[in-house]
Formats: structure tokens, C-alpha cells, sequence
């Protein structure tokens, strides 16, 4: 009780302000009724002390407010730590994904180009190429699946909770698996499926651990061995997808070393390429969608790997007049008129990659930029159909560019497309959300591309309201 505040709004003003808010308050008064400790604890008081008041206790009660905010201090600074540490990891991650992505585009590009020229390539130089090919992708491969299990150990991965057709999901990974099984001599056995069976998972999450655990049972398998799929009901919740293969198997220290990052159990020096993150990646995505993931190995027999999901009823879904689910988008034929693409990029390897691709398609005429502001003078003279432009330039992001552009209305009906090296799924969604028509990724598939400028100067030509 003070002239001028009282200790409740004393109390009250130290908990608003940030730099005090962290220090305990004792309220000590003679006002011991109910109301008035209610009041303080409302104030925010940590603790309420009544007069007349016992001095031992009153320093016992300080001490254990002191200790207290020393352990919510020392829990604060490892809780900001851990967020700095995991902000520079995302920062770095986003980085290497770039730094890697940049000279792959232009590896896979160029080899493209090769695989597709005209007159076509010797027999030897094919199968070099194909090599080029290969080794490329698989590297893109191993990239993006250190970038996958970065993101679902931060917890950013996003995951659909939908019916999905394990009979639909099964033929496709065993369509996807079928060339690599042929080169190794395996035989394939999938389920003949009597029901249909449905789990409540991420459609692309399910298929992704289905091929990663079939492409292990085939590389580690024994020449012209076997590799069998099952499906069936473990519990009236539950549905089970076994993988078995007749390799070598795992001794039972393997087994206990199985799900580590990295960790590829002795394969190290074999013929077989990987980084040991796709078992790891496997058993977070299984118990993200609410399952279970196992192995049961025995030397010189072989291998099990099975995974549980949440078993769902088969959903409706509305057929059109032909009984037919939605089909897929047609292929956009070749456009009648000549447009013009301005290729914003500093990047004189990717300068020459796209200009070779655009020379074998006669619709679109290829304008070029190697700057920011060069490219918005370019866009600004010339009037393109559409622009491509890289995100990360010398002078100014692909961002400032698309701003400028869309707040000139001279320039504000033609479609932007991004093309980075940054992959990162916040990197995608944050480029859909500035405008950007379409965000490719480096390395770039020529396929890709031209779909993309196809679509996009479809828009452009009709003025559609939506992004096909």
C-alpha cells in the first residue's frame, strides 16, 4: 500500500517490459485476503508473503525464486542456442543445396542436349553420355535426400493425411523398380490384391519409403534372387507391407547399427552407391504418419523390412460421365505463332545451356539479360511474352526484379518465371507466394522447361484466370 501505484500495478508494469519481465515479484502485505492474493496473482507476483511476516522464511522463499530463475535463465540461453544453431544449419543446408545445384545444371543440361542432338551421338559416345547421366542424377539424388532429412528432423516437412490406395501406390513403385531389378538379375513379386486397402498417410511419402526400401532389397540381393512384397491386415487398425529379398542378410551387430545416419554397415567399399540416409529417412516418415517400421534378418537367408500404417475405409470418389477419375492435364502441342523469352542470368554456363535449347525450338525466340536492371530496361523496350530469370543476380534478386516489374503497367501483364539453384521447399513456396508464375529448379530438366514456357505462354496468349 504507496501513494501514487500500488504494488499490483508496480507488479504489472514490470512484467509488461521485456528487459524486467524475467525478475520474480513478492508482494509483501497486510492485505492476506482471498481477493487481494487472486489480485496479485493476476499482477503476475510469483509469490505472496503476508504481514506480519517471519524473516527466515522470507529469505527461504528469495532463494528458491533465485534458484528458480537461474535454471529458466540457463534454459532460455540453451533454447536460444539450440535456435541459432538450427537457423545457421538451414542457412548452411540452403547454401550447399545452391552452391552443389549451380555446376549440376549445367552437367545435366549440356548432357542432355547431347543425349537429344541431331545427327544423334556414336554408340560410345551415347553410353558415355548416359554415364554423365547417371552419375549426375544419382548426385542430385544423395543432395536431396541430405536436404529431406534435414527438414523432417527440423519438423518443417509437410506431410498429407489422406486415404491412400496401397494397390495404386504398389504399381507404380513396381513400374518405377522394374528396370533397375532386370539389370540385377532380380525377380519381383508383388501382392495379387483381392480388396483394396487403404492407409491414411502422404501419397509421395509412402511411395518414397516403398522405393527406397525396394531399391535396397534389389542392390543388396543375391544374383537372380528374389525380392517379394506382401500386404496385409496385422490388426484391425493397422495394414503391413513386408519387402523380403534372399541376400546375404545382416549379422545382429548390423542389425542394432540399422537406422543411424550414414551408417551403411559395411557397403562402404562395395559396388553399390548411397549414403546410408535412406533407412533413417524411412523410419521418421513412418512414425510421422503415426506407424511403425521393422527388420528381421537372418545371415545367409536374408532380409525383411515391413512397415505399419493406419488402416482407413476406401473413400468416395466422384467419377466423371465416363466413370473415369480426373484426367491428366493434355500435352500442350507446339505453338503456331513465334514468341519471345527473356532470359534473365549472369551465369554464362547457363546462358549457353538454355540458348542451345531454345535453337531447336523455332516458336520461341531467345532475348538475353546478364543483370537485373539490363533485364527490366530489356523487358521494358522489347515486351516479352515471358521472362526467365535466375533469383540470385549481381545486382538485384530475381524478387526486386518481379516487384518492379509488376508495379510497371507496361510490364505487369507478362508472366515471370523463377529458375534458382535455392530448392529448398520454403525457397519454392516463398517464390509461388511473390507472384513468380512458375519457381524450376536448378538442375534443370529440359522437359521441365519447355512445359513450364508452353503453359505459361498458353497464359499469356489467353489471359486464363488460372495457372494450369
Amino acid at each position: 500500500m504507496m501513494p501514487g501505484m500500488d504494488g499490483f500495478e508496480i507488479c504489472r508494469r514490470i512484467k509488461s517490459d521485456d528487459d524486467y519481465s524475467t525478475v520474480p515479484v513478492i508482494l509483501i502485505t497486510a492485505l492476506s485476503d482471498r481477493e487481494n492474493r487472486i489480485r496479485g496473482i493476476e499482477a503476475g507476483a510469483e509469490d505472496f508473503i503476508s504481514k506480519p511476516f517471519d524473516a527466515v522464511e522470507v529469505l527461504a522463499r528469495i532463494e528458491m525464486l533465485l534458484h528458480v530463475k537461474s535454471l529458466n535463465d540457463q534454459l532460455k540461453h540453451v533454447t536460444s542456442v539450440a535456435e541459432k544453431a538450427n537457423l545457421a544449419k538451414s542457412e548452411f543446408l540452403s547454401s550447399m543445396s545452391h552452391e552443389l545445384r549451380s555446376p549440376l545444371n549445367a552437367i545435366l543440361g549440356f548432357a542432355q542436349l547431347m543425349e537429344s542432338d541431331s545427327p544423334p551421338p556414336t554408340s560410345s559416345q551415347q553410353e558415355s553420355i548416359v554415364q554423365i547421366l547417371n552419375a549426375g542424377w544419382h548426385l542430385l539424388t544423395l543432395i536431396n535426400e541430405i536436404l529431406d532429412l534435414a527438414k523432417v528432423e527440423s519438423g518443417k516437412v509437410p506431410l498429407a493425411q489422406e486415404p491412400v490406395s496401397l494397390v495404386e501406390v504398389m504399381h507404380e513403385c513396381r513400374d518405377m523398380v522394374a528396370p533397375q531389378a532386370e539389370q540385377h538379375g532380380i525377380r519381383l513379386l508383388f501382392p495379387r490384391f483381392d480388396t483394396a486397402h487403404f492407409v491414411r498417410a502422404d501419397r509421395t511419402r509412402v511411395k518414397q519409403i516403398l522405393i527406397n526400401l525396394l531399391t535396397n532389397a534389389i542392390k543388396y540381393n543375391s544374383w537372380q534372387g528374389t525380392v517379394e512384397v506382401t500386404c496385409s491386415v496385422s490388426t484391425p487398425e493397422r495394414i503391413r507391407i513386408s519387402i523380403r529379398d534372399t541376400g546375404a542378410g545382416l549379422r545382429p551387430e548390423q542389425l542394432e547399427q540399422l537406422f543411424q545416419p550414414f551408417n551403411r554397415l559395411g557397403q562402404e567399399g562395395g559396388g553399390e552407391e548411397g549414403t546410408g540416409i535412406g533407412l533413417v529417412l524411412s523410419k521418421q516418415l513412418v512414425e510421422l504418419m503415426g506407424g511403425e517400421i521393422g527388420m528381421e534378418s537372418s545371415v545367409g537367408v536374408g532380409s525383411e523390412f515391413w512397415f505399419e500404417l493406419i488402416r482407413v475405409a476406401e473413400p468416395d470418389i466422384p467419377m466423371d460421365d465416363g466413370g473415369q477419375a480426373a484426367e491428366a492435364r493434355p500435352q500442350i502441342p507446339c505453338l503456331e505463332q513465334v514468341h519471345t523469352l527473356l532470359y534473365i542470368e549472369d551465369n554464362p554456363a547457363n546462358l549457353a545451356l538454355v540458348s542451345q535449347i531454345m535453337l531447336r525450338h523455332h516458336d520461341i525466340s531467345l532475348i538475353t539479360a546478364v543483370n537485373g536492371y539490363s533485364g527490366i530496361e530489356t523487358a521494358r523496350r522489347s515486351g516479352p511474352d515471358v521472362i526467365l530469370t535466375d533469383i540470385n543476380l549481381p545486382d538485384i534478386s530475381g524478387y526486386d526484379i518481379l516487384k518492379t516489374l509488376q508495379s510497371d503497367p507496361a510490364t505487369a501483364h507478362i508472366p515471370v518465371i523463377a529458375i534458382s539453384a535455392n530448392a529448398m521447399p520454403l525457397d519454392i513456396e516463398r517464390g509461388l507466394t511473390a507472384g513468380f508464375f512458375r519457381y524450376l529448379t536448378k538442375p534443370i530438366k529440359i522437359t521441365e522447361l519447355l512445359d513450364a514456357l508452353h503453359v505459361t505462354l498458353e497464359f499469356a496468349d489467353t489471359g486464363a484466370p488460372s495457372k494450369i
